[in-house]
C-alpha cells in the first residue's frame, strides 16, 4: 500500500449484483485499495437473494483490499434499497430476501393504498405512494403467501441493515433507507404505528433509526473481517442516498443514475409528498430530502435487447419511427408492474441498430418524464445533469440523454460513487464534517461536461403517444394477454 496522508476508512456498496469495498484516504479521497465479489439473484417470477451471500461477498471484497482494510478507522455500508430481510431468533435468514425489483407484491401495493386512505394519505404520511418495490408491500405479500415465514420472523431488516448488524451486533438503520420502506413517517421521522398495525408488523422487530453523524456501533469480535476491534461503524444508508453523499450534492443539482435500475433525483430542503406516486419522497442521509423517481428497466434491459439482436451495446443507429418500451421486468415509472416490453413501428427496412436505439430512447424517456417532478421549482433548468452509474460512460447512453433532455451532461470521473459516499459518511465520524462536504473536498463530481444539444421533441412526443395509446395493453397481467 502506498503512503496515505490521513486516516483510512472503508466504504461499501452492496448492490443487487455484487458487493464492492473501497479503502479511502480521508485527507485526499484517494482510493488506496479495492475489492469486489458477485451475488446471485434468482430468476423467474420473483427476484430473491440469500443475505448470507452478501456477507460472504463483503468478506471476499475486503480480503482483496489486503492490509489497508485492517488499518481503517471507520466503515460504512451503502446498500440496495427496499429489500425485505427476515431473520429468526438466531439472526439467520428465514428465507431469501425479497429484492427491490421483485414485483409480485403489486396487488398488495394497490390494496394497501386503497385500504389506508388512498394515495394522498400515503404521500402525506410517508412521502411516497406504495409501489411493488417498497418493503411494506413485500411484507404484506409474505404475510399472505408465506404466513409460516412471518411467524418465524423475529427481526426485519433492509439489506444495508443486515450487513451493518453483522458488523456491530446491533440492529440499526438510517433515515435515508428507512424512508423507502413505506412504514416510516416522514413528517415525524419515526415508524408509523398505524401502518405497521395494518400490515401486522410489530415495531419491536424493526431496527433503531440512527441519526446522521451518529456512530452506529463498533466492529465486534468473532468475525472473519480484517478490521481491528473497535473500528467505528457509521449508520450506512441506501444506495441512492449514498451516491448523493458521494457526489457532495447541493440542493437542486439533478442526477440521473444508469444502473440495473434507473433513477433521477436531487437533494431538496422540502419534504416531498407526490400523490401521483411518480416521485418517492425519500429522506437523504444527512438531514435533507431526496425526491427520487426510479425505473426498473435500465442498463440490463437495454443490454438484453442488444444480446437478442446479437449487437454490441454501442451499435446504435437513428431510430427513425421505431418505438420500443423496454419494460422487460414490469415497470415502476410509469407504474406498470405487470407490463412487458412493447415494440411499435417495425418495417422491412428497420435495422437492428434502430431497434437498439429505440430501446435506449424508451428507457431514458421514462426517467426524463419524472425529472421535472423531482426538481424544485427554483432549480436551474440549464444546470448540467450529472450522469452516473454503470451506463454513464457508455457513448450511446450519453448521447441519448443529451438528445432527449436538451441539457448539458456532466459525467463525474469518480467511479463507485455509492461506496465513495459510504466512505465519506465514515470519514465524517472521524473529522466531524458533513459527509457531503467531505466528498466535495475530495472532488468526486469533477468530470467533463458535454454541451447541450437541441432536444428531440418529436421522439419524446412519439414515445409519449405510444405509451398513452398502449395503456390498456400494458396494464394487463400475463394471464390476460
Amino acid at each position: 500500500m502506498s503512503q496515505a496522508e490521513g486516516p483510512l476508512v472503508v466504504g461499501v456498496d452492496s448492490s443487487t449484483q455484487s458487493t464492492k469495498a473501497l479503502v479511502v484516504d480521508v485527507a485526499t479521497g484517494r482510493v488506496v485499495a479495492s475489492g469486489q465479489a458477485p451475488h446471485r439473484v434468482s430468476s423467474g417470477p420473483g427476484r430473491e437473494s440469500d443475505p448470507r451471500q452478501w456477507w460472504d461477498a463483503l468478506c471476499e471484497a475486503l480480503r482483496q483490499c489486503g492490509d489497508a482494510a485492517h488499518e481503517a478507522a471507520a466503515v460504512s455500508v451503502g446498500g440496495q434499497q427496499h429489500g425485505l430481510v427476515t431473520l429468526d431468533e438466531r439472526g439467520e435468514p428465514v428465507r431469501p430476501a425479497l429484492l427491490w425489483n421483485d414485483v409480485r407484491s403489486a396487488p398488495q401495493a394497490r390494496r394497501l393504498t386503497e385500504e389506508l386512505g388512498g394515495a394522498k394519505f400515503w404521500a402525506q404520511r410517508t412521502g411516497s405512494v406504495p409501489a411493488a418495490s417498497f418493503t411494506v408491500t413485500k411484507w404484506a405479500w409474505l404475510a399472505e403467501h408465506e404466513p409460516e415465514a412471518v411467524r418465524a420472523t423475529k427481526a426485519v431488516r433492509l439489506p444495508h441493515d443486515y450487513l451493518t448488524e453483522r458488523l456491530t451486533g446491533q440492529g440499526t438503520t438510517d433515515r435515508g433507507d428507512a424512508s423507502g420502506t413505506g412504514w416510516w413517517a416522514s413528517a415525524t421521522e419515526s415508524y408509523d404505528e398505524e401502518i405497521l398495525g395494518h400490515v401486522g408488523l410489530d415495531p419491536a422487530l424493526l431496527p433503531r433509526v440512527v441519526r446522521p453523524g451518529e456512530v452506529a456501533g463498533t466492529v465486534r469480535d468473532g468475525h472473519d473481517l480484517p478490521f481491528a476491534k473497535g473500528t467505528l461503524v457509521a449508520p450506512g444508508t441506501g444506495d441512492n442516498a449514498a451516491a448523493a453523499l458521494g457526489l457532495g450534492l447541493r440542493p437542486g443539482t439533478p442526477v440521473m443514475s444508469l444502473g440495473t435500475s434507473g433513477t433521477v433525483y436531487a437533494v431538496s430542503r422540502h419534504r416531498p409528498a407526490d400523490a401521483t406516486g411518480t416521485v418517492a419522497g425519500f429522506a437523504d442521509a444527512h438531514g435533507d430530502w431526496l425526491p427520487l423517481a426510479c425505473t426498473l428497466n435500465c442498463t440490463l434491459a437495454v443490454d438484453r435487447v442488444a444480446a437478442l439482436l446479437g449487437l454490441d451495446r454501442e451499435a446504435v443507429e437513428p431510430a427513425g419511427g421505431v418505438t420500443f418500451l423496454p419494460y422487460l421486468d414490469g415497470e415502476r415509472t410509469p407504474n406498470l408492474p405487470e407490463a412487458s416490453g412493447l415494440l411499435l413501428g417495425l418495417r422491412h427496412d428497420t435495422t437492428g441498430g434502430q431497434l437498439l436505439q429505440a430501446a435506449y430512447d424508451g428507457a431514458v424517456h421514462a426517467l426524463l418524464g419524472a425529472l421535472d417532478l423531482v426538481l424544485d421549482e427554483d432549480a436551474d433548468p440549464s444546470a448540467p445533469l450529472l450522469l452516473i452509474g454503470g451506463g454513464a460512460r457508455g457513448t450511446a447512453w450519453q448521447q441519448t440523454v443529451r438528445r432527449l433532455s436538451g441539457r448539458p451532461v456532466q459525467v463525474p470521473e469518480a467511479k463507485e460513487l455509492v461506496a465513495l459516499g459510504a466512505a465519506a459518511q465514515a470519514a465524517g465520524l472521524l473529522t466531524g464534517e458533513d459527509p457531503a462536504a467531505v466528498a466535495r473536498r475530495w472532488g468526486t463530481a469533477r468530470g467533463p461536461v458535454l454541451e447541450a444539444v437541441e432536444r428531440d421533441e418529436a421522439a419524446l412526443a412519439r414515445i409519449s403517444g405510444v405509451l398513452s395509446d398502449a395503456a390498456p395493453l400494458l396494464t394487463r397481467g400475463p394471464a390476460d394477454r
